[in-house]
Protein backbone atom coordinates (compact mmCIF):
# COMPACT_ATOMS: atom_id res chain seq x y z
CA UNK A 1 0.00 0.00 0.00
CA UNK A 2 1.29 3.25 -0.87
CA UNK A 3 1.87 5.84 2.13
CA UNK A 4 1.66 9.37 1.50
CA UNK A 5 2.41 12.88 4.17
CA UNK A 6 -0.97 14.49 4.81
CA UNK A 7 -1.67 16.64 7.76
CA UNK A 8 2.07 16.29 8.95
CA UNK A 9 1.76 12.60 9.22
CA UNK A 10 2.21 9.57 7.21
CA UNK A 11 -1.03 7.95 5.90
CA UNK A 12 -1.79 4.94 4.02
CA UNK A 13 -3.65 5.10 0.88
CA UNK A 14 -4.74 3.16 -2.04
CA UNK A 15 -3.53 4.04 -5.97
CA UNK A 16 -6.97 6.60 -6.15
CA UNK A 17 -6.03 8.40 -2.87
CA UNK A 18 -8.62 6.81 -0.66
CA UNK A 19 -7.00 5.54 2.54
CA UNK A 20 -6.81 2.77 3.56
CA UNK A 21 -6.96 2.53 7.47
CA UNK A 22 -9.75 3.68 9.14
CA UNK A 23 -7.63 4.88 12.39
CA UNK A 24 -6.07 6.98 10.79
CA UNK A 25 -8.43 9.50 10.12
CA UNK A 26 -9.98 12.70 12.11
CA UNK A 27 -11.55 15.48 11.80
CA UNK A 28 -8.45 17.54 10.73
CA UNK A 29 -7.44 15.40 8.13
CA UNK A 30 -11.40 15.16 6.63
CA UNK A 31 -10.82 19.21 6.54
CA UNK A 32 -7.58 18.56 4.71
CA UNK A 33 -9.06 16.08 2.54
CA UNK A 34 -12.07 18.06 1.56
CA UNK A 35 -10.08 21.35 0.52
CA UNK A 36 -7.44 19.30 -1.53
CA UNK A 37 -11.09 18.25 -3.64
CA UNK A 38 -12.30 21.91 -3.59
CA UNK A 39 -15.22 21.71 -1.11
CA UNK A 40 -15.79 23.64 2.15
CA UNK A 41 -17.32 21.80 4.89
CA UNK A 42 -20.39 22.71 7.02
CA UNK A 43 -21.75 21.70 9.79
CA UNK A 44 -24.15 19.67 7.33
CA UNK A 45 -21.54 18.12 5.55
CA UNK A 46 -19.53 16.81 8.46
CA UNK A 47 -23.11 15.30 9.82
CA UNK A 48 -23.06 13.34 6.98
CA UNK A 49 -19.23 12.38 7.28
CA UNK A 50 -20.07 11.37 11.01
CA UNK A 51 -22.99 9.00 9.17
CA UNK A 52 -20.47 7.53 6.97
CA UNK A 53 -17.94 6.61 9.30
CA UNK A 54 -20.37 5.06 12.26
CA UNK A 55 -22.36 2.64 9.77
CA UNK A 56 -18.79 1.65 7.87
CA UNK A 57 -17.93 0.80 11.68
CA UNK A 58 -21.24 -1.20 11.92
CA UNK A 59 -21.50 -2.24 8.44
CA UNK A 60 -18.20 -2.87 7.61
CA UNK A 61 -18.09 -1.26 4.27
CA UNK A 62 -18.95 2.30 2.59
CA UNK A 63 -22.71 3.18 2.12
CA UNK A 64 -24.11 3.80 -1.17
CA UNK A 65 -26.19 7.14 -1.91
CA UNK A 66 -29.07 4.83 -1.56
CA UNK A 67 -27.75 3.57 1.70
CA UNK A 68 -27.02 7.71 2.71
CA UNK A 69 -30.64 8.70 1.80
CA UNK A 70 -32.70 5.56 3.36
CA UNK A 71 -31.07 4.81 6.47
CA UNK A 72 -28.88 7.94 7.34
CA UNK A 73 -31.98 10.72 6.25
CA UNK A 74 -29.64 12.32 3.87
CA UNK A 75 -32.15 12.94 0.49
CA UNK A 76 -30.01 12.55 -2.57
CA UNK A 77 -30.67 16.15 -3.44
CA UNK A 78 -28.44 17.25 -0.64
CA UNK A 79 -26.10 14.42 -0.83
CA UNK A 80 -25.51 15.92 -4.43
CA UNK A 81 -25.48 19.60 -2.98
CA UNK A 82 -23.45 18.91 -0.67
CA UNK A 83 -20.64 16.75 -2.75
CA UNK A 84 -21.41 18.04 -6.43
CA UNK A 85 -21.26 15.50 -9.17
CA UNK A 86 -20.32 11.87 -7.24
CA UNK A 87 -21.15 12.76 -4.01
CA UNK A 88 -20.53 9.01 -2.96
CA UNK A 89 -16.87 8.95 -4.17
CA UNK A 90 -15.97 12.58 -2.59
CA UNK A 91 -17.89 12.38 0.45
CA UNK A 92 -15.68 8.71 0.95
CA UNK A 93 -12.96 9.92 0.34
CA UNK A 94 -13.13 12.61 2.83
CA UNK A 95 -14.44 10.87 5.53
CA UNK A 96 -11.25 8.80 5.03
CA UNK A 97 -13.37 5.32 3.92
CA UNK A 98 -12.92 3.05 0.96
CA UNK A 99 -14.37 4.14 -2.29
CA UNK A 100 -17.92 2.89 -2.22
CA UNK A 101 -18.84 0.08 -4.51
CA UNK A 102 -20.42 0.50 -7.85
CA UNK A 103 -18.03 4.03 -8.09
CA UNK A 104 -15.77 4.70 -11.01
Amino acid sequence: MPVTTMNGREIHVDDEGFLTEYDEWDKDLGAVLAQNIGIEMTDEHWKLIDFLRSDFKAQGETPTTRRVDTVGGFPTKVQFTLFPKKPAKKSAYIAGLPKPHGCV
